[in-house]
């Protein structure tokens, strides 16, 4: 017997599409703290289109675009979808559930991950260049409507892919927006090649881990900069040549410095390039890794090495950058933008999942009700690794609601850099 709507964790039977599902809801009227914005809802299911899929969710990633969505800053998202209300979520394993008219690569069933780039499918850069430079390219899940954070979610068919069997729901929704987008980074915008040195930042977060192995594929030599002992021993286990502590040096370029403090920046910059060069035996930077912004960005720039090359997909910690731009082109270092990846590059990458080269690390798994409160362990950075939220495959919720639901709230910060 079929039903309107289903229980979080019921499966439907397979293919029938209820009128309503269970959502993690964002409206305009609240956004702010994730805590206090995101709510669970219930909604009518999507309507798909003949390109497009729709999905029943099993897992969804957490990923710091939903803190963004929900803070509705630095825009509010729904100016962009122009939407009175917004699900959030842009990673995601689950189950093809209907496909529309023109879908051949997948049928009902087929077991899949997503990735979060979408783009027209008919101009000349999505046919040819790089769907990345199409002017329709939006991020599914924060730029569109309809992510992860609810029972189905209606995606383009091309951001399907196969699920690597040998993972769990719950890991296998974990991986796609980061790692896909450290794929790009380093493998097609900076081109790593065996013997490079690549300073990570942020190592052992969401994009880190994987920027970690990829230099372990690449035959790279990862350094990665962490905060802690047990960060700097993931990272090792992962693959990384060698770790620094960023805590032993005062690097952060800050807000109003004074003459005083950019010296001492500078000194203390000039310190930690010491201690890089004395573990790589006297070797330079070849690439850095950056994605944390205003508070480690002059550093990557006066770091890399001649020629060097600094790549960045992002900037938690602020986007208004400054630097002595006389180390850029002095040196002739390149500064290298990149954002997420396309279809082909998500596939290259995924295959490397599935042949168990790539590792996803899941630090939690949450409950569906416990959304907000992931995200507001990821805004306060009190996590490593990736975070995933148990939606469809609810049994595999490995954390204890009942005993977390007596935690105090986590502190959010404005800006808190994923380091």
């Amino acid at each position: 017997m079929t039903k309107r709507i289903y229980d979080v964790g019921e499966m439907p039977p397979l293919g029938y599409v209820p009128e309503r599902m269970h959502a993690i809801v964002i409206r305009r009227d609240r956004e702010g703290d994730p805590l206090t914005a995101m709510r669970h809802e219930e909604v009518p299911v999507p309507e798909i289109g003949p390109d497009e899929a729709l999905v029943y969710v099993m897992g969804a990633g957490v990923n710091f675009n939903g803190v963004w969505a929900a803070r509705g800053k630095p825009i509010s998202i729904m100016n962009v979808t122009g939407d009175d209300f917004h699900i959030a979520g842009s990673d995601a394993s689950g189950i093809v559930w209907k496909v529309g008219s023109n879908v051949k690569r997948w049928k009902v069933g087929d077991e899949v991950v997503v990735h979060c780039n979408q783009s027209c499918g008919q101009c000349p850069a999505c046919n040819g260049f790089d769907p990345m430079a199409c002017p329709e390219q939006k991020i599914w899940g924060y730029e569109t409507n309809w992510g992860s954070f609810a029972q189905f979610t209606k995606v383009q068919a091309q951001q399907l892919l196969p699920r690597p069997k040998h993972l769990s729901w719950m890991d296998a929704s974990s991986y796609g927006l980061t790692y896909f987008t450290a794929y790009r980074m380093l493998v097609d915008q900076a081109k790593i090649k065996a013997g490079d040195n690549v300073l990570v930042w942020g190592a052992s977060g969401g994009l880190g881990i994987f920027a970690v192995q990829l230099c372990k594929v690449m035959g790279a030599n990862a350094i990665a900069v962490v905060s802690s002992e047990a960060k700097a021993r993931l990272a090792q286990s992962l693959g990384a040549r060698w770790t620094i502590n960023r805590k032993e040096y005062d690097i952060a370029r800050r807000e109003n410095e004074t003459p005083a403090q950019e010296k001492h920046r500078l000194e203390e910059t000039k310190r930690f390039g010491k201690a890089l060069r004395e573990m790589t035996g006297g070797r330079d930077v070849d690439v850095v890794f950056e994605h944390v912004g205003r508070e480690t960005f002059p550093a990557s720039v006066f770091l890399a090495s001649r020629f060097g090359r600094i790549v960045i997909c992002g900037a938690t910690s602020g986007y208004n950058l400054d630097f002595d731009v006389r180390h850029l082109w002095m040196r002739q270092k390149q500064i290298i933008g990149s954002h997420f990846a396309n279809a082909y590059e998500a596939w290259r990458a995924n295959q490397l999942v599935i042949d168990g080269k790539i590792q996803p690390f899941l630090d939690t798994v949450w409950s569906f009700d416990e959304t907000p409160r992931a995200h507001a362990e990821m805004a306060a950075n009190h996590h490593m690794g990736k975070m995933a939220i148990a939606v469809g495959a609810a049994a595999e919720a490995r954390i204890d609601e009942a005993e977390r639901a007596q935690q105090q709230p986590y502190g959010l910060q404005e800006n808190a850099p994923v380091l």
